[in-house]
C-alpha cells in the first residue's frame, strides 16, 4: 500500500536534479526513499541489476516492477528469477491487458498493451518511480534528467544512473560480483522483446538492435 506524502514543488524538483548532477547514484536513491516511501517503485527491464543492487542496499522492501509482455528471450526470464532469488526482491510481474493478442509483438500497438498500460496500472496510487535510463543510451535519452516531474505520466521521475556511462554499469557488475544477463555475451547490447532484437554488430550503436526493421526507437514508457 503506497503512503502518499506532500507533491514536491517545481522549484524542488529543479533544485534536486542541479544538486544530484554530481551525486552519487546511491544519494539520489536515498532522497527517493526518504521524500516518497512507499510511494516510489522502480520499473526495471532487467537488462541488468546494478539499480536494483543500489536500490535495496537503501530499501530492502522497494517495489521493483517487471513488465512481462510475453515475447521476452527465455534468457530473460531466466534472469528475472535469478536476481528476484538473490536480492529476495519485493517484485511485481505485470501482464499484457486485455487486447494485446490482437497486437503481436512488433506491431503498431504492442507495446502500448504490453508495456505502457500494464505499468500505469502497475504505479496506480504511486506518486514517484526510478527508471534506470542513462542518456548515453540514445539520442532520445541525451538529456534525460535525473529528477523531474513527467507529464506524461503525472508522477515524478527519478533517473539515478542519467550521466553513467555502459563502462560504469559493466566496471560496477564486475566489482560488486552482479550476475549479468547471459544475452550480453552474445552481442544483444540493448535487449527488449525476442521478436524485435537482434544481436548488434561491432561499431552499431547499442541501441539499433531494437527494432532494427523500422523507424522505432522507443517504446513509449519514455516519451
Amino acid at each position: 500500500m503506497s503512503i502518499e506524502q506532500a507533491n514536491p514543488s517545481v522549484e524542488e524538483l529543479a533544485e534536486r536534479a542541479t544538486a544530484f548532477e554530481s551525486a552519487p547514484a546511491g544519494a539520489v536513491i536515498s532522497w527517493a526513499v526518504e521524500r516518497f516511501g512507499s510511494s516510489l517503485a522502480y520499473a526495471c527491464s532487467f537488462q541488468d541489476a546494478v539499480l536494483i543492487d543500489l536500490a535495496v542496499a537503501v530499501d530492502p522492501g522497494i517495489e521493483v516492477i517487471f513488465l512481462d509482455t510475453g515475447a521476452h528471450f527465455a534468457e530473460t526470464l531466466e534472469y528475472v528469477e535469478t536476481i528476484r532469488s538473490r536480492y529476495d526482491l519485493n517484485l511485481t510481474v505485470t501482464t499484457p491487458v486485455e487486447g494485446a493478442e490482437d497486437w503481436p509483438c512488433g506491431s503498431a500497438q504492442c507495446c502500448e498493451y504490453r508495456k505502457v498500460q500494464p505499468l500505469k496500472q502497475a504505479l496506480a496510487g504511486h506518486q514517484a518511480w526510478l527508471t534506470g535510463l542513462k542518456r548515453v543510451d540514445a539520442p532520445t535519452r541525451a538529456t534525460t534528467p535525473i529528477v523531474s516531474f513527467d507529464d506524461n505520466w503525472g508522477m515524478v521521475k527519478i533517473n539515478p544512473l542519467a550521466t553513467w556511462t555502459d563502462q560504469d554499469i559493466a566496471g560496477y557488475e564486475v566489482d560488486h560480483g552482479i550476475p549479468r544477463h547471459p544475452l550480453l555475451s552474445q552481442g544483444y547490447l540493448s535487449i527488449g522483446c525476442a521478436p524485435t532484437t537482434r544481436p548488434v554488430a561491432e561499431g552499431e550503436d547499442p541501441r539499433s538492435g531494437r527494432w532494427s526493421d523500422s523507424d522505432k526507437v522507443e517504446c513509449g514508457l519514455h516519451t
